[in-house]
């Protein structure tokens, strides 16, 4: 196998190159995330598994470039920048919150590009066809905040700096208006094994909406609980790595399915 580049482009950021790993996980971050929140799943994994995080625009080093409020567009531009280099070995795609339905998209573009993913790893998101009628990027500044406390996703001092807030409430306005105008497109399922992860005390999820995600694959599904909420994976990282390592040996070894 050929040794790849390290890859740090405006949407695709590798932190622990691994030019020697059999597969490559594609990581996508949650509402208002960014790139650097996978770093350490990333050192975790390498050298056996080469990870690569996307870098959605309007964020840290990308806080210049134009948001993208639209999930399918948003997979679009994704899927482009995903070109044969990072595809010559099998890809796993790992999302949490709305980065699960954003990697649900890519893993269907890619599929229609004949380049079927040998896993999808689904975290903290109801199915694509479960929806909910919530309208949260409508709300003033106060209930976003309030939403971020709920949610557990950000530090809560952060949340008391005036100059913090002007810069994350832009991105958090724009992700859950992204997600909460998603439509699921009813048709192909995908022919890859989808793994969906969830707390046990997530409020955003029930346990019907996350099995839901059995009725768009063709192929394996196992659904993990693991304790916490939302943001479950930050206090289970251990546990949540083991399944996927589990997982990508497991898909390895069965005939491939990503060409």
């Amino acid at each position: 196998m050929a040794e790849a580049p390290t890859r740090t482009t405006p949407w695709i950021r590798q932190f622990h190159p691994a030019p020697g790993a059999r597969t490559r996980l594609i990581c996508f971050p949650h509402a208002g995330g960014s790139a650097s929140y996978y770093f350490p799943v990333s050192r975790s994994l390498a050298p056996e598994v080469d990870v690569l995080a996307v870098q959605y625009p309007g964020r840290q080093d990308r806080h210049a470039d134009a948001f993208v409020d639209d999930i399918h567009r948003l997979a679009e531009l994704v899927a482009a920048e995903l070109d044969d280099e990072l595809l010559d070995r099998p890809v796993a795609l790992f999302g949490h919150s709305m980065g699960a339905t954003v990697a649900f998209e890519v893993a269907l573009l890619l599929q229609q590009r004949g380049r079927v993913p040998v896993t999808l790893f689904a975290s903290g998101r109801r199915a694509p066809s479960r929806r909910r009628d919530e309208h949260v990027h409508e709300t003033d500044d106060k209930a976003i905040v309030a939403e971020l406390v709920k949610i557990g996703g950000t530090d809560g001092g952060l949340l008391d700096h005036e100059g913090v807030l002007d810069t994350i409430l832009p991105v958090i306005r724009n992700d859950y208006r992204a997600v909460e105008t998603y439509r699921y497109r009813a048709g192909e399922r995908l022919r890859c094994p989808v793994v969906a992860l969830t707390g046990d005390d997530d409020p955003y999820v029930t346990m019907d909406e996350v099995r839901a995600w059995q009725e768009h694959t063709s192929a394996a599904f196992d659904l993990r609980v693991l304790p916490g909420g939302h943001f479950f994976l930050a206090d289970r990282t251990a546990e949540v790595l083991e399944i996927v390592s589990e997982q990508l040996a497991r898909a390895l070894s069965a005939p491939a399915a990503h060409t």
